[in-house]
């Protein structure tokens, strides 16, 4: 068989139609509220990253791999790397959402890169993404998805420490059904975050993995509650897995006028989701 080349999806785009119901407002604020979350009512305004939830990958049983993901080479091409995770993403919030409302999301393959890594060969995809509500355009957003190949043993990346006196901290307790909630809410059967044989045996993780997705929602939570309001800028990457056997510290220090530099953290060994948030003077 000819050997597909994952570049030719640059350029692939697709449109889906979704939004965020109450129930699921509710589910999600339920799942998020040791970081402080509450649930928003029909109408009221959806808060940063909320739109995650809006467009499900609602696949048949038949369409999974066997990580629990959907089957790649339809939008996203066939990387012939088995691992895979949302390594980071940026967003620029130009209008405000709210629940129940109709949302467009157009998205588009910007890029697909093969790289030599510290652990063999990695393909970065990047998603750019355009949400638009009933008034128009009103998130910009890139998604960065990194695939790896299987490894033998799980290789720690180096440990990057977190802050000594941060500005915010709360402690949020994390254990299996935090993990399946946030799987429930965005309809994620990733088994790294839900199967804790698969994470240990097969992709050679020690712990089952906490998402990335559900540290950014955190950590854009307590941004919020800081500054008042949701941020105009959020960016975030993962620096280190994130795993289920120990609470999780949401940490935040000040980077600047508007400016919010925060991460996960497994106490005081390691940070695991860096971001940024930004407030414009209004």
């Amino acid at each position: 068989m000819a050997e597909i080349a994952v570049t030719d999806w640059i350029g692939r785009e697709e449109t889906a139609q979704g939004r965020v119901e109450e129930i699921q407002a509710a589910m999600l604020a339920a799942t998020l509220s040791d970081a402080g979350a509450t649930a928003p009512r029909f109408g009221d305004r959806l808060p940063a990253l909320w739109h995650w939830i809006a467009f499900l990958p609602t696949v048949p049983m038949r369409e999974l791999s066997e990580d629990g993901h959907p089957r790649l080479g339809g939008f996203l091409p066939p990387v012939p790397l088995p691992r895979r995770m949302w390594a980071a993403g940026a967003l620029e919030f130009l209008k405000p959402l709210s629940v129940g409302e109709r949302l467009t999301r157009h998205s588009r393959i910007e890029n697909v890169a093969m790289k030599e890594g510290s652990t063999g060969n990695m393909c970065f995809v990047t998603v750019a993404h355009e949400i638009a509500g009933e008034a128009g355009l009103a998130i910009r957003e890139t998604q960065d998805i990194v695939y790896l190949k299987m490894l033998d043993r799980f290789r720690a990346p180096k440990p990057v420490a977190p802050p000594e006196a941060p500005l915010v901290e709360r402690r949020v307790p994390v254990s299996e059904a935090l993990l399946f909630r946030f799987s429930a809410c965005t309809f994620n059967a990733h088994r790294i975050h839900i199967d804790l044989a698969y994470a240990r045996d097969v992709e050679k993780y020690p712990n089952l993995i906490v998402h990335g997705p559900l540290q950014a929602m955190m950590l854009a939570q307590i941004g919020t509650e800081h500054m008042g309001r949701a941020p105009d800028r959020f960016r975030f990457r993962g620096v280190h897995p994130m795993f289920h056997d120990r609470d999780m510290r949401l940490l935040a220090e000040e980077a600047g006028p508007g400016q919010l530099r925060l991460c996960t953290a497994r106490g005081t060994e390691n940070q695991g989701l860096q971001a940024t948030a930004e407030w414009e003077d209004r």
